[in-house]
């Protein structure tokens, strides 16, 4: 073989691939024409001193979406791709993703049960008008607070009915109580008592997971004292409708949950279609619970997610 030929080869090589000169560039470096380049180039991947990959996000996707699926026991799996391993980031594509999902899947008469937070939010600005006919849109918790901290719900429910050509249905309601016997005689009311029974009935449920952490949406709503927000951090991973549960998807405060508003979360494994949308580092916790608690049949989340949960 002509050594000299296999150094300039693997020198444009480098420079090419490695560095980002173009061919003439290269040509002028080393003194020969750019022709002569173009050969250098093809020999080098001939000899095998050049290996591409091609990755495929879509295709890998596949792959983690089959994985996922059967670790957890889901009906379908929808793994977006993000660019960036960040909270924002990621909430961004996965919302992009389930909206997608929701205007490929919704058909007339459907029942679509929500609920609020960021991603949720996230998801019903996302949503298009669809030429959909008899589709219901109920909130599945209630989601009036006295803090400041903005909830979404009402722009979230809103955005959702819009979408599927409906009327929004509130819970207009704490989402958590301070009593339970003043709970139980709100839920009583015949208004009310409609809507949670709408949203037991929604054949598609649409969600997210919360953290405990210092941080959570909930806690900085102001439902807690120190004593409740220290029993949750110390017994529990997440919530799901506000409603908390341990690491094995159990509820961890019979008596929080016992004062709060909105679906049980058995009731989320009767649904059709019951959508866990969360993706992000801060989560994966949550998600696992909620998964090993069988809450949700379908999850849409993101690549490092994905590779986090089955780590």
């Amino acid at each position: 073989m002509d050594i000299e030929k296999q150094r300039l080869s693997i020198e444009a090589a480098r420079l090419y691939y490695q560095s980002d000169f173009s061919q003439q560039e290269i040509a002028q470096r080393l003194g020969v024409s750019r022709p002569t380049v173009s050969r250098l180039l093809q020999f080098a991947k001939e000899q095998g001193y050049v290996k591409i990959d091609i990755v495929d996000p879509h295709e890998d996707l596949n792959v983690l979406s089959k994985k996922l699926q059967s670790k957890f026991g889901l009906d379908t799996v929808q793994v977006c791709y993000s660019p960036l391993n960040t909270y924002e980031e990621i909430k961004k594509h996965v919302a992009k993703r389930t909206a997608e999902y929701l205007i490929e899947t919704v058909q007339d008469k459907d029942i679509i049960g929500v609920t609020w937070g960021t991603t949720m939010y996230a998801v019903a600005r996302q949503l298009e008008p669809q030429n959909v006919k008899g589709v219901e849109v109920v909130q599945l918790k209630g989601g009036v607070s006295h803090s400041h901290v903005n909830t979404y719900a009402a722009e979230t429910v809103n955005l959702f009915a819009e979408a599927f050509n409906t009327v929004a249905r509130y819970l207009p309601l704490p989402v958590i109580f301070d009593n339970t016997d003043v709970k139980r005689i709100v839920e009583e009311d015949r208004h009310i008592s409609r809507i949670i029974e709408l949203g037991k009935q929604a054949n598609i449920a649409v969600f997210t997971v919360g953290t405990v952490k210092e941080d959570a949406l909930l806690f900085r709503l102001g439902y807690f004292n120190e004593d409740e927000q220290n029993l949750l951090k110390k017994n529990g991973v997440g919530d799901i409708c506000s409603r908390f549960f341990d690491k094995n998807g159990n509820i961890c405060s019979e008596e929080i949950n016992n004062r709060t508003v909105g679906i049980d979360l058995p009731e989320l494994r009767k649904k059709d279609k019951s959508i866990l949308v969360a993706g992000g580092q801060r989560k994966v916790e949550a998600i696992k619970a909620a998964l090993a608690g069988k809450y949700a049949n379908i999850l849409v989340t993101d690549q490092f997610t994905a590779q986090s949960l089955l780590a």
